[in-house]
């Protein structure tokens, strides 16, 4: 008898789980997803309708860091944007190691920038990004008064 309390609540709630998970989901979606007996199992097969878009947003957000130029602004924020991109590829264990990031910083530079490109090149130290972003700002204010 405790059995079917408990599975009659259990029922009443996963019913509630389904009826809130399906209205909160657009018709779109909600239209291509089979029915399910429990909410899990539908969020499953919500969660999988997704699964190849975060692929096709991994290729976006590496074509973005490899395509990125500089064009002007503050170098700073320029910076920053690439290391955002690299932030957000991250959680899909596509991460890059910062003295990748600083050398695709580099690549991304103008010609102006080419003199400070190879001093950093025959340089022996490494540079982490606080210390690229200060680098890159100082020479930024140094060809501004050139």
């Amino acid at each position: 008898m405790k059995y079917d309390l408990e599975r009659k609540k259990w029922d009443i709630s996963n019913r509630k789980c389904l009826m809130v998970a399906k209205s909160t989901i657009s018709d779109a979606i909600r239209g291509s997803i089979l029915d399910c007996d429990t909410a899990t199992e539908y969020l499953k097969k919500v969660e999988s309708q997704f699964t190849g878009s975060s692929k096709a947003y991994a290729s976006t957000l590496i074509k973005k860091l490899f395509n990125e130029k500089y064009t002007g602004g503050s170098i700073r924020e320029h910076i920053l944007k690439m290391g955002n991109t690299v932030l957000k590829l991250k959680p899909m264990d596509l991460g890059l190691k910062d003295e990748f990031l600083i050398h695709l910083v580099f690549a991304s530079l103008p010609k102006e920038y080419e003199t400070f490109v190879v001093n950093y090149n025959i340089q022996p130290d490494k540079w982490n990004i606080e210390k690229l972003i200060v680098m890159c700002v100082q020479e930024e204010e140094r060809l501004k008064y050139l």
